[in-house]
């Protein structure tokens, strides 16, 4: 469903070259859960943004159901995105004038849905992930939790097959965090595509598969490996 070749990632100033990924081979199959773990400023968010056709990587080869999607224009990259690819930020990024059906309803608005086409999906999605009684709230009226649970709906709202999410858990506490992870497990289950940043290694435990990324190398590992010598660097520090 998803295949990258040989995709690269460096920036360049005036005085220096920065590789933010060397150079990488990944399939993903539909409905995989994948963690993606490594040290902050790593290039894990870059690799998300890749994969989300945020950020165009320096050369490589990028198919997504068969079709080469770095060779797309920037319209037709926007409209893949609003149709495929769901994202989930770690500050929730809600446009605070918007209630909290007004959030989830904007992808809609700009794919040009009539009216009770958006309102079905809007209340279908709020119900799911328990916000049907928060639909005319705005963002500050609601606790961290209810935040990324209106920010989830919004991703899932255009019913995406691959959902990315950077860090979903990391301005949560521990009860909230279990919560939206049960949350994120269900929509996988029902066949979504996960990725998930994490620093969390009890989270990335949860995931089928785990990437780590060190100094801009992906590697494939154990999620069980990777804990363990998160715990070890703990005890160092």
């Amino acid at each position: 469903m998803l295949k990258m070749s040989e995709v690269v990632k460096g920036y360049a100033t005036d005085t220096i070259q920065t590789q933010a990924l060397q150079p990488f081979n990944l399939e993903i199959q539909q409905g995989e859960f994948i963690s993606v773990v490594g040290p902050s400023g790593a290039g894990k968010t870059t690799f998300l943004n890749i994969l989300g056709l945020l950020e165009e990587p320096c050369r490589g080869h990028y198919l997504l159901d068969g079709e080469p999607v770095l060779t797309f224009s920037d319209s037709r990259k926007a409209k893949l995105r609003n149709t495929k690819i769901g994202f989930i930020f770690q500050s929730f990024n809600l446009i605070p004038e918007l209630s909290v059906y007004g959030n989830v309803e904007l992808p809609l608005r700009y794919r040009r849905l009539p009216a009770n086409t958006r309102k079905h999906r809007v209340l279908k999605t709020l119900k799911a992930v328990g916000l049907i009684n928060r639909a005319n709230h705005k963002p500050y009226q609601l606790s961290g939790g209810q935040q990324q649970r209106a920010a989830i709906a919004r991703a899932l709202v255009g019913e995406p097959s691959i959902l990315l999410a950077d860090e979903p858990t990391g301005n949560l506490d521990s009860v909230k965090s279990e919560e939206i992870m049960s949350l994120l497990l269900d929509i996988n289950r029902q066949g979504t595509t996960l990725l998930m940043v994490t620093h969390d290694p009890v989270l990335a435990l949860k995931a089928q598969r785990t990437i780590e990324i060190r100094d801009g190398i992906l590697k494939e590992r154990c999620a069980r490996h990777y804990a363990a010598r998160w715990r070890v660097e703990s005890l160092t520090l």
